[in-house]
């Protein structure tokens, strides 16, 4: 179980430098930016809400589900993130909050639903070849 959760944490903070990333990049600023430090800057305040997230919704005791556990972390993290953002000196521009909360969303929640999925089409192909 406990690599279960640490999979299921990694893959929460691996998707949100992806998503980190892929702003970025989509922005022209190049992901590692001047300095090499951009990553760093526009990831850590997802990052810090993310763990709050999975604190404060209990994220280990079901990490893969996608209602209880995705949309509590995903919310947390989005606002989180923009608050985190605000009183850094960062943009929280309506658009960026929107496209934030759709990516976020598909990121931390969708990979949930894939997993639940494929864990019921599991248990039902065990259950007809038993």
């Amino acid at each position: 179980m406990v690599r279960a959760v640490v999979a299921a944490f990694l893959a929460d903070v691996v998707l949100v430098i992806v998503f980190a990333a892929i702003g970025r990049a989509s922005h022209d600023e190049g992901v590692l930016g001047p300095g090499g430090t951009g990553l760093v800057e526009t990831s850590w305040p997802f990052l810090v809400a993310l763990v709050l997230g999975w604190l404060v919704t209990l994220a280990w005791r079901r990490p893969f589900a996608p209602l209880r556990t995705g949309l509590g972390v995903w919310v947390v993290t989005v606002a989180g993130g923009m608050l985190l953002r605000a009183v850094s000196g960062q943009g929280t521009a309506l658009a960026f909050i929107v496209v934030a909360s759709a990516t976020l969303l598909l990121l931390l929640v969708g990979w949930r639903v894939v997993v639940a999925l494929v864990a019921r089409a599991r248990a039902r192909a065990s259950r007809t070849e038993g």
